[in-house]
């Protein structure tokens, strides 16, 4: 028997947003007892919650969102385990699990999800230059994180900033997931052998990336 997992964080007013990145409202816009229906105003930005890069994300001549094809937003999944590492420690790539192939998706499981809502969830760890490289010379063209981005996060007040793991990713022209959580759930499983696979596929946008409800399925 199969079993879903929701890899998601829920989309609410006040949500936690990358620095710099537009907060998030929800608020009605209708309602069944003024307007006979319910209808709910939504202001984000594309980048918001549980969402995907596009590789214009960081480079205007690189593929927009609805340039990628959509077999880049599902497939088996293999989860690469980081957890307990200090904040904003650099993953490298000796830490890269077995079994990465093109067409595998693989999902960077930092522990950080358990952080999120807090101001330690801006200190996640993340792939080295080095890793992201290693990761597309494997084939791998989508790779997800339970972290705010695959770059480090300056901490306030450090003007320090990096996307080369973006770059060196999206210049391959693969897609990033970013703020899944529940990946610990699909480490027990991978452990147990069971096979996960996952989807992540975004609204429609053509754009620089859009949320997504990402999903796995274990079998």
């Amino acid at each position: 028997m199969s079993t879903l997992v929701d890899l998601s964080v829920p989309v609410v007013t006040g949500m936690p947003v990358y620095p710099g990145d537009p907060q998030v409202e929800i608020g009605r816009a209708l309602t069944v007892a003024r307007d006979g229906v319910n209808v709910q105003r939504m202001h984000l930005g594309s980048q918001s919650g549980t969402h995907v890069d596009a590789p214009y994300h960081v480079d205007d001549a690189w593929p927009r969102l609805g340039e990628v094809p959509l077999g880049r937003f599902t497939g088996p999944a293999v989860v690469m385990d980081a957890r307990g590492l200090p904040p904003r420690t650099a993953i490298g790539p000796e830490a890269l699990p077995d079994g990465l192939a093109p067409g595998v998706v693989l999902l960077i499981a930092t522990g950080w999800s358990a952080r999120w809502g807090t101001e330690e969830y801006l200190a996640h760890p993340y792939p080295a230059v080095e890793t992201a490289e290693a990761i597309v010379a494997a084939g791998v063209r989508t790779v997800g994180i339970d972290a705010l981005s695959v770059d480090r996060t300056p901490p306030p007040g450090d003007e320090t900033f990096s996307l080369d793991a973006h770059r060196a990713l999206c210049g391959a022209g693969a897609v990033i997931a970013e703020n899944l959580t529940g990946l610990d759930v699909l480490l027990e499983a991978q452990a147990a052998g069971r096979r996960v696979e996952v989807s992540m596929f975004p609204i429609r946008l053509d754009g620089d990336g859009a949320p997504v409800r990402a999903v796995a399925r274990v079998d």
